[in-house]
């Protein structure tokens, strides 16, 4: 068989373009030699240049010169594939940098084809053939070259590990089974690799089956994708024409209103100066008939003054009233005025509706409801900042630390008249509205109703009406001498859990849980409601004599 491998000489004798023996060869004037096929077809490339170059030291040619085959170069390359040399591997076949070398050569080292398990070993082609000829190297593992064979070389004794540990799950040689693992479950690593293989079938069927389950999740979301965005552009769409329609409806209303107006202004002042005419005229004739009589009065004929006076004293009966009824200036006033509390009307019912529609439109959810938290680490990534609402406060209660903190007074407070206030009963709202996920936490002393309340609750009225957890409206939690009990719709619900004095409120608006905690060294779910909100929610509080509330910061 010819050797195979660099010689020491092959390069001198092969192409720098095809890498191959030369075939043919020419020599150029700069003393290079090629192939004459691969010259050509390298100038052949460049017929359009009147310039052309050595492709290994760039020297220019002008013109092209002739290329005649080397007769001598020719004779000396049979002599040397005589010889049994080959051309030099190109480049490609030595190992570089990530590459596996072959573990044999010398000086250079060529890219490795295959590594051996037993040995354990790399191989080029050439160093590779004896585990192809050779009976006993035969038997041995071949596998694709790999930079890894020395993890199969056990660390302490240096030896090719074959046996696997099942009682210490790792890989040992067999000095190793004699010695610290003597006595162990252990089976050859060919055995334990069957039964991992198995193993390994079984969870790509699980994980190929969990891909095709997920690429069906994720078809079907596409899918929910696709409706969210038709749907939310129809609602746009729907929603523009509806206001563009409320709109318009105002705007005919507010022209209506301004031509009625204009209308019965212009039927006022006609039926004004008509009246204002005719006035004028009477003034004109009394006027006249007071310059007759001055002249009469100025007369010195009796007897002319006698027949004259009876006809010019003789007043007709004016067509008007001495004092006409005129309304004040202020006419059109009860116009505004009524237009005025139509426009409040407007905004009362427009904020109502804004609510619902709100809520509406975060309650549209696609996913599952996420799962509720279940530790105190878990609620506080949901905690929120709550404040107290003046305006809401009854007159017996007093704010503090920033509207955080409410107290039970003595004496009455003077806060300002406000719709929004308790009047009746010593309760407060929130200035937030609750909507999604929300937790928040008190102190509490004496005894107070921790609770949450729909805006629109009575803020006067009967107890049932307006007090927290007596209604539809609301939902508290009453706390008093360590004891609980909750309350909604006027239904107690007693809880036979101690309460601590920090009450720990956690909110899923959209998925209509409401859960109340004793908080303390330890988290106690004291009570859970599963219901369906309607509106967005306020944090509420009660407060019985001598009691105080405070919102605790959470971190």
């Amino acid at each position: 068989m010819a050797q195979r491998g660099i010689q020491p000489d092959s390069a001198k004798f092969c192409c720098s373009i095809c890498l191959d023996l030369l075939k043919d060869p020419v020599t150029l004037p700069c003393g290079h030699s090629y192939c004459m096929s691969c010259i050509k077809d390298c100038w052949d490339g460049e017929e359009h240049k009147e310039i052309y170059s050595c492709p290994q030291c760039r020297q220019t040619f002008t013109p092209r010169p002739v290329r005649e085959k080397s007769t001598m170069f020719a004779e000396l390359l049979e002599e040397v594939k005589t010889m049994g040399l080959q051309a030099a591997p190109p480049d490609l076949c030595y190992a570089g940098p990530g590459d596996v070398a072959c573990d044999v050569c010398s000086g250079r080292k060529l890219k490795a084809l295959k590594s051996c398990l037993t040995c354990p070993a790399s191989y080029c082609e050439q160093h590779l053939q004896p585990h192809y000829d050779s009976a006993p190297l035969k038997k041995h593992k071949l596998v694709e070259a790999t930079v890894k064979l020395q993890e199969n070389i056990c660390s302490r004794h240096d030896e090719v590990m074959k046996i696997f540990c099942r009682t210490d799950q790792q890989c040992i040689c067999y000095l190793c089974s004699m010695e610290e693992h003597k006595g162990h479950d252990t089976v050859s690593a060919a055995a334990e690799r069957t039964k991992r293989q198995e193993e390994l079938g079984l969870s790509r069927q699980k994980i190929q089956q969990r891909i095709q389950d997920t690429e069906k999740d994720v078809k079907v979301l596409q899918q929910e994708v696709e409706a969210i965005s038709r749907t939310a552009d129809k609602a746009v769409e729907d929603s523009e024409k509806i206001f563009t329609q409320l709109i318009r409806l105002l705007e005919k209303r507010r022209s209506d209103v301004k031509q009625q107006i204009r209308s019965q202004q212009e039927e006022e002042v006609s039926r004004a100066e008509e009246v204002q005419e005719k006035l004028k005229q009477e003034i004109a004739e009394l006027r006249r008939k007071d310059a007759e009589l001055e002249q009469l009065s100025h007369t010195q004929d009796h007897i002319h003054f006698l027949q004259k006076y009876p006809s010019l004293s003789c007043l007709s009966e004016s067509t008007h009233s001495p004092s006409i009824n005129i309304r004040p200036l202020s006419c059109f006033e009860d116009v505004t005025a009524a237009v005025s509390q139509l426009r409040d009307k407007l905004q009362e019912l427009l904020s109502e509706e804004r609510s619902k529609i709100s809520l509406t439109v975060t309650g549209v959810d696609v996913l599952l409801p996420q799962p509720e938290p279940k530790t105190r680490a878990e609620l506080l990534q949901y905690s929120c900042h709550i404040t107290l609402d003046p305006n809401t406060a009854n007159p017996w209660l007093s704010l503090s630390e920033g509207n955080r903190k409410v107290t039970f007074m003595t004496e009455k407070q003077s806060y300002p008249s406000h719709s929004d206030r308790f009047t009746d009963l010593r309760q407060v709202l929130s200035r937030e509205s609750l909507t999604g996920r929300c937790y928040w936490e008190v102190k509490w002393k004496r005894r107070v109703y921790i609770a949450v309340s729909y805006q629109d609750i009575s803020r006067t009225g009967a107890w049932a009406e307006c007090a927290f957890g007596q209604n539809d409206k609301s939902w508290s939690l009453f706390c008093y001498n360590m004891n609980c009990d909750f309350r909604h719709n006027n239904i107690k619900t007693k809880i036979w859990l101690p309460v601590s004095s920090r009450v720990g409120v956690y909110l899923d608006h959209t998925a209509g849980i409401l859960s109340f905690y004793s908080v303390s060294e330890t988290m106690t779910l004291l009570h859970r409601v599963q219901t369906m909100f309607t509106q967005p929610l306020h944090a509420g509080l009660w407060l019985g004599s001598e009691a105080t509330v405070e919102f605790c910061e959470l971190k």
